[in-house]
């Protein structure tokens, strides 16, 4: 009787389990205890992907094609005798599609503001593979650390308008793990707030109550005025 099979382990030997489209993956199951021969079979969810038989103490090797969304998921495999309707399974191991991610946006919740205002911009990439990382820029200057958001959440950074010099153009960057896929969002310019002088509102108010002065002045002829001068004739 041959000896008892172990647990296969499923490894990575060639390749990454983050992957892009079109890109070779190649996994390693084996048996340390166990008398060959031996058929390793691997599954993806459940479903078998491939067989191979080894007639000696060697892993079986299963090179993957990521050539769709389909390819990636929870793989394991399984060791077995032909001569027994049994068998072991491995590990899991996950392959994960890498998305390139699209070009941020960056916004804010106002477009004006004055000296000695507190404001805040957001960029957000709507498409890609999370984690995605962020950083902001006034110009070419880099104006905050890196922010690395693992949901779909937009990166957000508050600013104090100190001078008129801070009223230049911002953008943000954008990248994740999908390789050469740094993207740059829109320019965003803050304009400048029109701000009241001080003298406004009394001219304002000076403005009303000559207003009022004239309408009660203007009443107060049918009343009075016409009323003394019939009386004096």
């Amino acid at each position: 009787f041959p000896e008892m099979l172990s647990n296969p382990k499923l490894v990575l030997v060639q390749g990454a389990l983050n992957v892009v489209m079109k890109q070779n993956v190649t996994l390693s199951c084996f048996s340390e205890s166990g008398s060959p021969p031996v058929r390793y079979t691997l599954f993806r969810h459940n479903q078998q992907v491939s067989t191979l038989n080894r007639s000696d103490l060697t892993p079986a090797l299963f090179t993957l094609t990521i050539s769709s969304a389909s390819n990636v998921g929870e793989y394991k495999c399984k060791a077995e005798y032909n001569i027994s309707s049994g068998g072991k399974y491995s590990n899991s191991l996950n392959v994960t599609l890498i998305e390139p991610i699209s070009k941020p946006v960056l916004s804010s919740p106002t477009s004006q503001a004055k000296k000695g205002q507190n404001v805040t911009l957001s960029c957000l990439s709507e498409n890609g593979s999370l984690p995605i990382t962020y950083l902001f820029f006034k110009g070419t200057q880099k104006i905050s650390p890196q922010k690395t958001m693992q949901k779909r959440e937009a990166a957000v950074i508050f600013l104090f308008i100190d001078s008129l010099s801070d009223f230049g153009t911002y953008k943000c960057k954008a990248n994740n793990s999908f390789p050469n896929n740094t993207k740059y969002s829109n320019g965003f310019n803050f304009t400048l707030a029109e701000e009241r002088s001080h003298s406004q509102p009394l001219i304002i108010s000076l403005g009303l109550i000559l207003l009022l002065l004239i309408t009660g002045l203007a009443l107060a002829i049918p009343f009075f005025i016409i009323p003394l001068y019939k009386a004096s004739e």
